[in-house]
């Protein structure tokens, strides 16, 4: 459709001309109808510049709405293909800089979409008519402007490869101060209370300065190289003008056909101007939408092998076999070997950065191993679903990880079709029923970004209350209770309790309390397992437990403090 209205538009234009100097023609005559034919002339004239005027705001509105669903297609296969990469690519990119590609990359391609759909095509078109057209009349003149393109266009291109490279780096400068932005405004507490406003906003404005001192020599390079582009032009133009005149004062074509000549050659240069335009929109939308399809690029190291089954829990027994692992240069994991029995509760235990988190980690495959053996019930997890696996694993994260939105949104985010007698019944088993009654809109009420109107215990019994509605038969508990008070920790230890219940249960220890508390403890060393056993069993050996444990016995509390952050605990 657009297409079609293009070329209509482009031969109303064109045909202005043609008619005007036919209008000279008459003038000229000496016709006893020249009055007539004038009047008639001049309606036409304005059929066609109002009907352009239509046709051009119609065209505008198709390459809008072209636009708009390009934009929306474009943003949502990023989205979708963001969620299938693995979690590393999300631990080595600043969330910032993935939301300013998101951006940069749809609108540039979504706005050159526009212009090609509603300036590039009427372009091409109106050059190729006015040219025709011009051939009849004097095929020097027609030869004189086809030259103008070549010429135009190759010294419009040879400025790109300089002009790309100074975007890239506004780009990179704009990305990182995008991407600091986002990390000071998701941490604006942590900014506040070290008091370090002027630090985050030096490093903002250091970087938005790059991005403007960049765009200095790129905008002058640019404004020089056209400065010359357009004197080339005015030279080739003024043998386009003297060659009309000089073929009308010879008598070689009409007064009528030297004004249809000087229109049409007005008509080819207004798009040969709109080449600058054009031009630099094409290499604006390359270089902003080049980091936005290197992410569409990036590969998805985790995908479901071919035939891969749906995995079934009958008891939860889990089994972690000659796992190796590390990240870029750095081997976390060595040869790990361990087993939990069905419906029993695992702490892993050891230093900082040990992999007591890359464990479950691997676990719902979020990083892509090729070696790792783990499985569940007898069947490799590599070997089944993804989607099927982690439906079978909940996860209550130290941090809540809530969502913006209401608390039934939020408890309901592990099964959006559940009820809302169910949403209330899980609410209730997470000790948060209570403190959600006494909000004005109790389930509806709104929560903030990242739960920030509610209190730590309140935002962990609702991320408690969220696994409990999954229902999963496996769980992993990044312990939720290592920063809450003492009587929010006794709610949601009763709501941790009751949803350890019957299901196999990996626990990231953080308080000493909870260690004691378990059915098996596996200690890590150097990246592999130090010692398997109960906690009255590993109490009588010198392994890491028993230390833990010997503990009690330091003088100061404060050494107490010390040597338990080294294993990440508390008392």
């Amino acid at each position: 459709m657009i297409g079609v209205l293009t070329i209509v538009l482009s031969a109303a234009q064109l045909l202005q001309p043609v008619i005007t100097g036919r209008m000279i023609d008459v003038l000229s005559s000496v016709s006893d109808n020249r009055v007539r034919e004038i009047v008639m002339l001049v309606i036409v004239l304005f059929l066609m510049d109002a009907g352009s005027g239509i046709i051009n705001n119609m065209n505008g509105y198709l390459g809008d709405r072209m636009s708009s669903k390009l934009h929306k297609i474009l943003a949502e296969r990023y989205f979708k293909h963001l969620t299938t990469l693995p979690q590393s690519y999300f631990d080595r990119e600043l969330s910032g800089k993935i939301i300013g590609r998101l951006n940069r990359g749809t609108q540039q391609i979504s706005l050159f979409v526009n212009m090609f759909a509603n300036n590039f095509l009427q372009f091409v078109v109106t050059t190729i008519f006015a040219l025709a057209l011009t051939a009849r009349y004097s095929w020097l003149v027609a030869l004189q402007l086809a030259a103008l393109y070549p010429v135009f266009i190759f010294m419009t291109v040879r400025t790109s490869t300089k002009w790309q490279k100074w975007q890239s780096e506004r780009n990179n400068a704009l990305d990182t101060a995008l991407g600091r932005f986002a990390e000071t405004i998701g941490q604006i507490k942590v900014v506040k209370s070290f008091i370090q406003e002027p630090k985050e906003t030096k490093f903002f404005g250091r970087y938005m300065s790059t991005f403007v001192t960049k765009g200095k020599p790129q905008s002058r390079y640019w404004h020089n190289q056209d400065s010359v582009r357009r004197v080339v032009l005015a030279f080739i133009f003024l043998a386009v003008y003297l060659t009309i005149f000089v073929q009308a004062a010879r008598g070689d074509i009409t007064s009528g056909a030297a004004v249809t000549l000087l229109l049409l050659a007005y008509q080819v240069r207004i798009p040969i101007f709109s080449i600058s335009f054009l031009i630099e929109n094409t290499q604006r939308a390359v270089a902003d939408s080049r980091d936005y399809f290197m992410v569409m690029d990036e590969k998805p190291d985790i995908k479901d092998i071919d035939g891969a089954k749906k995995l079934i829990v009958s008891s939860g027994k889990i089994e972690f076999m000659d796992i190796s692992f590390g990240y870029a240069d750095e081997q976390v994991l060595k040869n790990l070997t361990f087993s939990i029995e069905p419906g029993s509760k695992v702490a892993l235990v050891g230093e900082s950065g040990e992999g007591k988190t890359t464990i479950t980690s691997l676990l719902m495959r979020l990083y892509s191993v090729d070696t790792v053996t783990i499985s569940i019930d007898g069947q490799n997890i590599a070997k089944v679903t993804q989607r099927s696996l982690r439906e079978s694993i909940g996860v209550v994260f130290q941090d809540p990880a809530l969502f913006s939105g209401t608390i039934k949104e939020n408890i309901a985010y592990a099964n959006p079709k559940a009820t809302d007698a169910e949403v209330e019944a899980a609410a209730r088993a997470a000790n948060a029923h209570e403190f959600i009654e006494k909000f004005d809109k109790a389930y509806l009420t709104e929560i903030g970004e990242r739960g920030l109107k509610l209190s730590g215990g309140q935002k962990q019994r609702i991320a408690i209350a969220r696994a409990i509605l999954k229902d999963a038969p496996i769980l992993v508990l990044d312990e939720a209770t290592s920063s809450l008070d003492n009587k929010s920790e006794l709610l949601v230890q009763e709501a941790l309790e009751r949803l350890m219940k019957g299901r196999t249960t990996i626990i990231i220890a953080h308080r000493l309390s909870t260690i004691q508390n378990v059915d098996t403890i596996v200690t890590l060393r150097n990246g592999t397992v130090d010692e398997i056993g109960s906690p009255s069993a590993l109490a009588r050996t010198k392994g890491i437990y028993a230390r833990l444990l010997s503990l009690g016995k330091l003088k100061s509390a404060e050494e107490v403090k010390k040597a338990l952050q080294d294993f990440d605990l508390k008392a």
